[in-house]
């Protein structure tokens, strides 16, 4: 195994890992957006912090 195949390993690794963050993140936006609020906050982000900004 020479330095292009680690380097070839290492992409394929980064674009799989990215392409299952965007696929997770479509998922939950259209979860999300079928309007069952269970009264969580908006984003994951989000912390008891922001909502003193909401009002």
């Amino acid at each position: 195994m020479d330095q292009r195949d680690l380097l070839f390993l290492v992409m394929i690794l980064i674009g799989v890992s990215t392409l299952t963050v965007i696929i997770v993140q479509w998922v939950r936006s259209r979860r999300r957006g079928r309007g069952d609020d269970d009264g969580r906050s908006g984003n994951w982000w989000e912390g008891p912090w922001d909502d003193d900004r909401k009002h």
